[in-house]
């Protein structure tokens, strides 16, 4: 059985997240959500050959200011950005090869 790693009710703010260096992935979602849960294995496979890059697990919701700066509607929302800025965005991806080809962005 595979532990994973749960969204984090602590979000960076937005500033800070737009002065991060390098390749980040902010993954914004829910514990609870049944999409979430049904996308890790494919997430965990699309990253397994990024360990280096940054990987931010969020969770999202009403009053949730970073998932609100960033127009997330639908969860899971993966957003791929380059020092701070947004190159990539896959929403409820269904397998790693939609994941991995949005990493040839970065």
């Amino acid at each position: 059985m595979t532990t994973q790693t749960p969204y984090s009710s602590h979000a960076p703010s937005r500033a800070e997240v737009d002065t991060l260096p390098g390749a980040t992935v902010i993954e914004f979602g829910t514990n609870w959500c049944g999409y979430c849960q049904g996308a890790q294995a494919s997430i965990a496979k699309a990253l397994e050959p990024h360990a280096g890059i940054r990987h931010l697990k969020v969770e999202d919701g009403p009053g949730r200011p970073l998932g609100r700066s960033f127009k997330v509607k639908l969860w899971p929302t993966l957003v791929l950005m380059r020092d701070g800025a947004e190159v990539a965005r896959i929403v409820r991806p269904t397998d790693a090869t939609d994941i991995a080809k949005a990493f040839a962005s970065l």
